[in-house]
């Protein structure tokens, strides 16, 4: 059921978040600032503050909701913990969205005690296995918690560590094939967002949260050649620099509405975050027919075509940003196992050789 709080203003932020303030009863041209939106549990006691024209304090630390010790208590200790390190750029923002989506899972009983039995840990990682590969990553993401709250002496055991993995890795994104590109593109034409969206992934070689990011502030020129020139957005990454083709620049240049990013959302604005940009590109591969392959797949069918070209692991490494020869080394092996092989069999003489 939808609430209606009168004197509500929600003001969206170019970062994505939103701002809450509020208009005091009786007086339509002031505003106050508070800290929370309604699906905060401190957004009521700021609310009825504001619309009595007081100004409330900042939001409390959530773990101050919580009971002392309790395995709510930690996780929203641990919650602010990372905030904190986001805050002085230790820790990636989504790093810390990734552990709240996980860990939110044991805020479902507040008075739970901190240390959660081995075996319930396994029956929740039980629970989850129709997503074995999150599973494995919640009872990470506790171990990891719970290692912290050690560090503090806030307990003396972990009864995450221990527990097997349910996930079996497979192979993992199915690369594209020129064949996929062309049902996308004929289904998503020039000027589309989808259709930028592809040619800078196939273009690039970048990952779909790089598309938050990139757009004309990146175009330089590097010896007299129009260039792009970024950072990959994943950790540990290093610069790339490569040419401008023309096929990217002609899709880049073909959307009406222009903005800071080659791909814009609502609004005319940059996507919030790289698993908003994944559902979409997702949403538009269904609408093509290839509901199979997603955003990471265009990068690995990339690969695997640089590599048959005959380029190197290194020059492989410079479009892709991989900081480790052997991320890139996946792709030139095969290629370089098949020339093996090939030249082998050919020194056989088949007529003879059974003989």
């Amino acid at each position: 059921m939808k609430v209606h709080y009168p004197g509500l203003l929600i003001e969206p932020l170019p970062s994505g978040n939103s701002r809450y303030r509020v208009r005091p009863e009786g007086e339509k041209s002031r505003r106050i600032r508070i800290y929370c939106g309604p699906e905060d549990p401190d957004f009521q006691r700021q609310y009825l503050a504001a619309r009595r024209g007081e100004k409330p304090e900042p939001l409390k630390a959530a773990s101050d909701y919580a009971k002392p010790r309790s395995i709510a208590w930690l996780v929203n200790s641990y919650f602010e913990y990372l905030e904190q390190r986001v805050k002085a750029g230790t820790t990636s923002p989504k790093t810390l969205k990734k552990k709240r989506n996980l860990l939110s899972r044991l805020l479902k009983h507040p008075d739970r005690k901190m240390l959660i039995p081995h075996e319930k840990l396994i029956e929740m990682q039980d629970g989850m296995g129709a997503t074995p590969a999150q599973a494995d990553a919640f009872i990470e993401a506790v171990a990891v918690m719970f290692d912290w709250a050690i560090e503090r002496r806030y307990l003396q055991q972990n009864p995450a560590r221990g527990i097997k993995p349910i996930y079996r890795k497979g192979d993992g994104a199915k690369p594209w094939k020129a064949a996929d590109v062309r049902n996308f593109l004929r289904v998503h034409l020039p000027g589309s967002k989808a259709h930028v969206a592809l040619s800078v992934l196939l273009w690039t070689g970048c990952r779909i949260e790089d598309l938050t990011v990139l757009g004309r502030e990146h175009e330089c020129r590097i010896e007299g050649i129009e260039a792009l020139r970024w950072t990959p957005l994943k950790k540990g990454s290093t610069e790339v620099s490569i040419p401008l083709l023309a096929p990217l620049k002609d899709a880049t240049r073909a959307m009406k509405v222009q903005g800071t990013t080659y791909v814009l959302g609502r609004g005319g604005k940059p996507f919030a975050s790289g698993d908003s940009m994944s559902a979409m590109f997702k949403r538009w591969c269904k609408d093509a027919g290839l509901a199979h392959l997603s955003a990471h797949g265009v990068r690995k069918g990339l690969a695997e075509l640089l590599a048959e070209l005959g380029c190197s692991q290194y020059e492989i490494m410079a479009i892709l940003g991989h900081s480790e020869a052997k991320t890139s080394e996946v792709y030139t092996r095969r290629v370089e196992r098949w020339k093996l092989a090939k030249s082998a069999i050919e020194r056989i003489n088949v007529s003879h050789a059974w003989v």
